[in-house]
């Protein structure tokens, strides 16, 4: 189990908690119009019983160690959702997990989702012990495209209609990175 509480030079990552639900609903409202072409869930009449609902079961998901949500928050303004980034186990024998993330359109094109998501590579890597991170992204989704790019994953292929979204099949690439990767990656970075 990651920490509940992971900081960045300028983020917070925390688990979500009950009082949440006003900021990271508004958060989805302003970025509604964006999301909703690349997520299931976003749809154009998501209400705010969605919003309650998502953090109820984000808290039972921590007790039952198996999904961990964090809310990316600013250190400078700690009280506005930027926006998402989880982490959740595909296969316990392979020692594989899944990252997803999203960030609001209002701060997209920042950096956030990169820093937000190699913080929680460190722990998946890390304390929890993976040996492989993936990432399923819709295709035409470029901006998430070069967050994978950015740190290092490898582009696998393409997982023919792997989602419905608003009534259609979306095919999704799925990216990899591996943990020796991570390290040699990091061991670089390190180095400049």
């Amino acid at each position: 189990m990651p920490r509940p509480k992971l900081e960045t030079d300028r983020l917070i990552l925390q688990r979500f908690a009950r009082r949440d639900s006003v900021t990271l609903d508004d958060a989805i409202r302003a970025s509604l119009t964006d999301l909703n072409q690349w997520l299931p869930w976003a749809r154009m009449d998501y209400t705010s019983g969605d919003t309650s609902a998502f953090i109820r079961d984000s808290v039972q998901a921590w007790k039952e160690d198996r999904a961990w949500d964090f809310s990316i928050r600013f250190f400078e303004d700690p009280a506005r959702h930027v926006g998402n980034v989880s982490l959740w186990t595909v296969s316990k024998l392979g020692k594989i997990a899944e990252i997803g993330y999203w960030v609001r359109s209002d701060e997209a094109n920042r950096g956030i989702c990169t820093e937000a998501v190699d913080r929680l590579l460190g722990e998946a890597f890390g304390s929890m012990g993976y040996h492989k991170v993936v990432l399923r992204i819709a295709v035409g989704n470029e901006a998430s495209d070069r967050v994978a790019e950015k740190l290092g994953f490898t582009k696998e292929g393409v997982l023919r209609e792997e989602l419905l979204i608003r009534g259609n099949w979306v095919d999704h690439s799925l990216w990899s990175l591996l943990d020796r990767e991570y390290r040699a990656l990091r061991r670089r970075s390190a180095a400049h």
